[in-house]
Formats: structure tokens, sequence, C-alpha cells
């Protein structure tokens, strides 16, 4: 047999020629031979099968995690060198170890690698420990990241084309290129903006590396494997897009639009300021400012009003990260519907993903989401993340590789901090958060004017 991938397709082909059997497989995937192989096998045991006049077998099947299990085997486990992460995300496990991530589910009490990247990898959880087939990885602690070195800072980013991104991040002390999407190698430091690739493993055993610096000390293009990949557009300080339509005049519809009627029975609202609750809830509310991603102001005064439920599990989160020195930062919270019907309305058709449909409302027009970041309570700074509030890019995911372990490391803190007091994160939005309960409220169009007055 032979798997093969290119650019959005992977194959994979398997006979049998003293049978005269085959079987081909095509996926529009690149990389998923893990998915296209196991189909070709299981179509030749079935052939195999009925040549023989045999019962058909079976396919192999896992199952999702539990969510207990998964809550419960969470956590960094390790052998000498050999380090594994497993994550939880939901209804979702997940194994981070060098090469990539991959995705586990259950075979009874065994958890099993079945990812269209890989499949078949076998994990026994017992108390603090991993057992493979050959070894026992031990739970290890998750100590804080140090700071990326400065010199490698202007080095990490994306480069290349929308089919081919390269990106460049940091981990655990050292450089890694994820290319090709799902290869991902530590990379060794030669010079000064050289680096090479792993000389035993990977899909560029000993090639390397050479960045070019712009007179600002970033990184332009990097040079992989003797292919030039330029640098990616990038935000700036402020993520900003051109309105499809003049701001005004979506606003004036926006005012004598109505939002969507919904049926079913809902609590009677109780919004709340945060910082009536907690004064020590810092608040840098975006759209009380021209600082957003539309560069207009569209609250007339920085207020964070949440349902007082949600609101309290923010202070919650707030208290409990006292702890580990960080505090929130609030950016947004509750948004009148025709907030979001100028956002949705002067957003271009390709970046709709990053802002609420008006039809179905917003549940920040709930009052019970929330758009948050950390701040260091020594310094009062906020907390680099791998991507700015408000940015249109996949630097945005909850999920993105990118960055620096530092950057990540405090997004998963937030995120932890937040979903033990009763939140979830958007898919695609490292800063926002739904409270689980947001369903249960309607949709508001009260004007901040309005709750100055009402809010306790």
């Amino acid at each position: 047999g032979h798997g093969g991938a290119i650019y959005g397709f992977a194959t994979d082909l398997r006979a049998l020629p003293d049978e005269r059997l085959g079987a081909v497989a095509v996926t529009t995937m690149d990389g998923a031979n893990a998915v296209v192989g196991r189909i070709t096998s299981y179509a030749l045991r079935l052939m195999v099968a009925v040549k023989a006049g045999e019962p058909l077998p079976g396919p192999e099947m896992t199952e999702p995690v539990p969510a207990a299990v998964a809550r419960g085997v969470a956590g960094r486990y390790g052998l000498g060198d050999r380090q594994i992460d497993v994550v939880a995300r939901q209804d979702v496990l997940y194994a981070f170890a060098p090469g990539g991530r991959v995705r586990l589910r259950a075979r009874g009490d065994t958890l099993v690698v079945d990812d269209r990247l890989d499949y078949g990898a076998r994990f026994i959880p017992l108390d603090n420990a991993l057992v493979t087939r050959r070894d026992t990885l031990r739970r290890a602690p998750t100590p804080k990241p140090t700071p990326a070195p400065e010199r490698w800072r202007g080095l990490v980013g994306e480069y290349g084309w929308d089919h081919n991104v390269l990106y460049i991040f940091e981990d655990a002390g050292k450089l890694h290129a994820l290319i090709e999407w799902f290869f991902i190698d530590p990379l060794e430091e030669v010079e000064r903006d050289v680096f090479a690739f792993p000389d035993a493993r990977g899909l560029y055993p000993g090639e390397r590396l050479v960045f070019r610096r712009g007179p600002d000390g970033r990184a332009t293009a990097v040079e992989a494997a003797g292919i030039v990949f330029q640098r990616r557009p990038e935000a700036g300080a402020t993520f900003t897009i051109t309105p499809v339509r003049p701001i005004e005049a979506l606003r004036t519809e926006a005012l004598a639009a109505t939002p969507p009627l919904e049926t079913g029975e809902r609590l009677a609202p109780d919004l709340v300021e945060l910082r009536g609750l907690d004064s020590t809830i810092r608040y840098d509310i975006r759209y009380a400012t021209t600082n957003n991603f539309m560069q207009t102001l569209f609250y007339p005064e920085p207020h964070a009003f949440l349902q007082r439920p949600a609101a309290e599990a923010v202070v919650r989160a707030h208290r409990a990260l006292r702890r580990q020195g960080y505090g929130l930062l609030i950016h947004d919270a509750y948004r009148p519907w025709y907030v979001t019907k100028m956002f949705w309305d002067a957003t271009p058709a390709d970046q709709k993903i990053f802002v609420a449909n008006p039809a179905n409302g917003s549940r920040h027009n709930r009052g019970a989401a929330v758009d948050l970041t950390l701040f260091e309570r020594a310094t009062g700074r906020p907390v680099e993340m791998t991507g700015g509030y408000d940015e249109f890019s996949e630097r945005s995911y909850p999920e993105y590789l990118g960055g620096t372990a530092l950057q990540r490391w405090h997004r998963e803190l937030l995120r932890s901090a937040m979903a033990t007091a009763g939140f979830d994160v958007y898919e695609f939005e490292w800063w926002h958060f739904d409270y689980r309960d947001w369903r249960r409220y309607p949709i508001l169009n009260l004007t901040f004017d309005r709750l100055t007055g009402d809010a306790r």
C-alpha cells in the first residue's frame, strides 16, 4: 500500500495481490491519512471475509471521553525528556505532544488516539499516570513559562500564503515551526536568525530557516528549506476594518430597527454594574472610545453591565485570580441590540464569523456574555495574549497554537478561571465568554442612558 497527501487532498491505496483485492480512499482534506488508511484497511477486511464466506467484521470504533474522566485525566505527564499535555475541552480531550495535537477518544477504559492525523496509540489512565504499551508517564507540574528571549520576539509570527502558512512560535524554551499545517518541529538555533529543523524527523531533516529582519527588528520573511515565506499581514495595536457602509447611516437604521421576537419564558432582567460588585475590577471599554475595530464611539460612557448571576460569577473569577497575581480587565459586557446590528451591517461578509447576527441576537444583548483579559495586579498592565482584542484572524481562536508559551499560558489561565466560574469561551475569540445560563435571558435593547439610572 501507499498513502499520499497534497494541499486539499489525502489518499490511501492498499492491496492484497494474492487475493486480487484492492481498495482506494480519497478525502478532500490534506493530512487526513489516518482516516483514509482506516477506510481502506477495513474495506479489505470486509472483502476478505466475503470471499471466505465468513461473517463481516465490525469496524473498530471509539466513543467520546466522559466529561468527568476528561477532567480527571487532564494535565501534564512526563518520563525523562518525553512530555505530553492532556487538555479537556468541554466534550473533547486532546493530547499535545512533540509533533502536534491529536484527539483522544475512549475504547472501554482506554484512551485511544483517534484523529484525522493519527490513529491507534493507546493510553491507560491510572492515578496520576498514563500507561502506554512500553512506558508509564507520571503527572508533572505545569509551571508558569519564562518569557521568550527578546531576540526571538521579532521572529514569532505567520509567514507564507493562504494555502501554505508557516507558523513560527515559541514553546518550552525553543522556537518551533508548524509547517504544512500539521508538522510541528522544534528548531535548533545555529546563530542569530538562523535555525535548523531536527536532523532525524519531520519533512525537512537538517534543513535551515533563515530570517530576514526589517529596520524595526521584526522579521519580514523567512527562507525555509530554500523557499522564501513572506510575513503575513498583522493587526496593529488595534485591529480595524473598513465598514461596508457609512457609520452614521448604519446607526440611524439600527436605532429605528426592532429586535427579533422570542417565544418561551425568560428570566426577568437584573443588570448590574461589575464595578458596583467589586471596585478592583478594571475597565477598558473599547466601545466607549474610538479605540475599537470600527474606530467609532458606540457607548456614551464606559460601563460594564451583566445579569446579576453572571456578574457575581465574574467577580468570583476575578478574586480567584488574585492568588496568582492577576485580575480581570473588562472590554465589553452587556451590549444593546442596535449596536450588534451596526456591527453586523458594517462587517464584510468574509469576516462575519467575528460578529453576531442580529437576527438571532447576541449573548451580549442578553447581558450574559463578557469580553475580557487579564491584568497584572502588581503593575496594572494588561498581559500579552496570542492576538489582540477584536482581531479578526486565527490568532483570536482559543486553540491557536502560535505566539509564545507565556501568551498561551495566560490565555489558558483566563479560560480556566472563567470556566470554573461558569462561563464557556467562544470558539473564535479567546476573550469572549458566555455565561452558561445565557439562553434563559431575553434580548435587550436598553441604552446605557437608561441603564445608568436603573442599575444598582
